[in-house]
C-alpha cells in the first residue's frame, strides 16, 4: 500500500510532514537530500519535519544502507515508511458469503476469517457480526485492538462517498440510507473495547479493481474490473484513483438493457445481471435439473467440469462481452479484468469472443484481457489500501501529528 504517484502541489515554506511522508511512501525521494531537493526546503527544515515523523513511529531509517545524495557529498541513508507502527481491518460483503482480515499498512494480510454472513439479514445483524469476527482474527493475527488505525467495508451495491451510506442496492434490502460506518465502528468497539476508529465503506467491485491495480498493474493508467458473481459490477481506475461517477454509481454495468424479457432484482427487465450473472445462470442450471442457489455454486460445477454449466457461463460470458465492447470503446483501457464466481475459462472465452468481434480494433490493440490475481483476497487489499491512503494523506497527517502531540 504505498503512496500513489503524483506529486504534492507544494514548496519551500510550503511542504509540511505530510508532503514529505507523501514523497518517501511513493518512493520519489526517499533520502534528506532528495526531499530537499524535492520540496526546496532547507536542510534544517527537512530534519525538523522528518523528526516528527520518527517520533510518531511512522517513518524509519531503510534497511539498504546509505545512496548516493543528489545535491553531493556523502552518501545518505535511505528513508522508509514504517508499515508496522499499525494495522487496518477490512471486510468485504458477498450476498451470502464475507471475508475479514488484518493487514499491515503494506498490504500484508496477517489474518483472515471467512464464513457465511447473509446480507438480506440487514446491517444491524451482519455489520454487529463482522465486529465479532474482528476480534477474533486480531487474536488470530496477535495484534492488538488498539493497534487498529481505521477500518475499510466493500459492499455489494452503491455508495455514496461522503457519507458511506449504501444508495438504492437492487441486492442489498434494507441497507439504503443506513449509517453503515457508525454501526461497524460500534460493533468494533462493543467486541474489542477499544477506541472507535474511522471506518470507510465502498463498493466491493471499485475496491478489488484499486486492490488488483495497485498490486498488479501499476503502471496501467486506466484500469476496468468487472466482477461477476450473484450479480455484475464493475471498478474503474484512473490515474491511480478510484472513479465513481458523481454519487458513487460508476461502474453499475448490471443494469444496463441488453433487450432481454428477464426480470432483474432491481425491479426492472431485460439488465445485464438478469440473464448474465451468477445468480441467472444458477437459476437456469436449477431449471435445467443441475440445484444451484448462487453464483458461488456455478462455481464449484464450473470447477468440477459440468458441461452445462460451463456451456451456460461461455452464454453469459458472450452476454457481458457485448457490453464491455462499449466499455473498452468508451474508456479505452488497457487491463481489463474479470473476477468474481464466473471468471473461469468458458465465462472469459465468451466475453473474448464479443468484445474483439464488436469493439473497434483501435480499442483494442493494447489491451490485455485478464482473469483476477488477488482472488478473493482482491477487496481486503483494496480496502485496506483506500484506509491507508486516506490517514496519510498530507493534509491529515497534519492533523494526526497534532493530535499526538508532534
Amino acid at each position: 500500500m504505498t503512496g500513489r504517484p503524483g506529486r504534492t502541489g507544494k514548496s519551500g515554506s510550503q511542504a509540511s510532514a505530510g508532503d514529505l511522508l507523501e514523497l518517501v511512501r511513493s518512493g520519489r525521494a526517499v533520502t534528506r537530500g532528495a526531499l530537499q531537493q524535492a520540496t526546496g526546503l532547507s536542510r534544517a527544515t527537512v530534519g525538523h519535519r522528518l523528526d516528527r515523523l520518527f517520533r510518531a513511529g511512522w517513518l524509519r531509517e531503510g534497511a539498504g544502507g546509505p545512496v548516493g545524495s543528489p545535491l553531493g557529498g556523502r552518501p545518505s541513508i535511505t528513508l522508509e515508511f514504517d508499515g508496522s507502527h499499525a494495522v487496518v481491518l477490512a471486510a468485504d460483503l458477498d450476498t451470502r458469503h464475507a471475508r475479514a482480515a488484518v493487514l499491515t499498512l503494506t498490504g500484508e494480510i496477517l489474518a483472515e476469517h471467512a464464513g457465511t454472513l447473509v446480507i438480506e439479514d440487514g446491517p444491524e445483524a451482519v455489520l454487529g457480526e463482522l465486529g465479532r469476527w474482528f476480534a477474533e482474527t486480531l487474536a488470530k493475527a496477535g495484534r492488538r485492538a488498539a493497534e487498529v488505525c481505521g477500518i475499510g467495508l466493500a459492499v455489494p451495491g452503491p455508495v455514496d462517498r461522503e457519507s458511506g451510506r449504501v444508495v438504492q442496492p437492487p441486492i442489498m434490502p434494507g441497507w439504503d440510507g443506513y449509517d453503515v460506518r457508525g454501526r461497524l465502528s460500534r460493533a468494533f468497539t462493543e467486541h474489542t473495547g477499544a477506541p472507535a476508529v474511522p471506518v470507510l465503506v465502498d463498493n466491493d467491485a471499485d475496491l478489488m479493481a484499486y486492490g488488483e491495480q495497485r498490486t498488479g498493474y501499476p503502471d496501467c493508467a486506466a484500469f476496468v474490473l468487472v466482477k461477476v458473481s450473484t450479480g455484475i459490477g464493475a471498478g474503474v481506475v484512473v490515474d491511480g484513483s478510484i472513479y465513481r461517477g458523481v454519487d458513487g454509481g460508476a461502474g453499475d454495468i448490471g443494469h444496463i438493457r441488453v433487450g432481454a424479457e428477464a426480470l432483474c432484482r432491481c425491479g426492472s427487465y431485460g439488465c445485464l445481471a438478469a440473464v448474465a450473472s451468477g445468480g441467472a445462470v444458477a437459476r437456469r442450471l436449477t431449471e435445467a435439473g443441475v440445484p444451484a442457489a448462487s453464483g458461488s455454486d456455478v462455481r464449484d460445477l464450473l470447477a468440477a467440469g459440468h458441461p452445462e454449466a460451463a456451456a451456460l457461463a461461455r452464454e453469459a460470458g458472450r452476454r457481458v462481452g457485448d457490453v464491455l465492447a462499449t466499455v473498452v470503446t468508451l474508456l479505452n483501457p488497457g487491463v481489463l479484468m474479470i473476477a468474481g464466481d464466473l471468471a473461469g475459462t468458458p465465462f472469459l472465452t465468451g466475453v473474448r469472443e464479443l468484445l474483439y468481434q464488436r469493439a473497434l480494433p483501435r480499442s483494442t490493440a493494447h489491451l490485455d484481457v485478464v482473469t483476477s490475481r488477488l482472488g478473493e483476497r482482491a477487496a481486503l487489499v483494496g480496502a485496506g489500501a483506500l484506509v491507508v491512503e486516506h490517514l496519510y494523506e498530507p493534509r491529515r497527517v497534519e492533523e494526526r501529528l497534532t493530535a499526538l502531540g508532534v
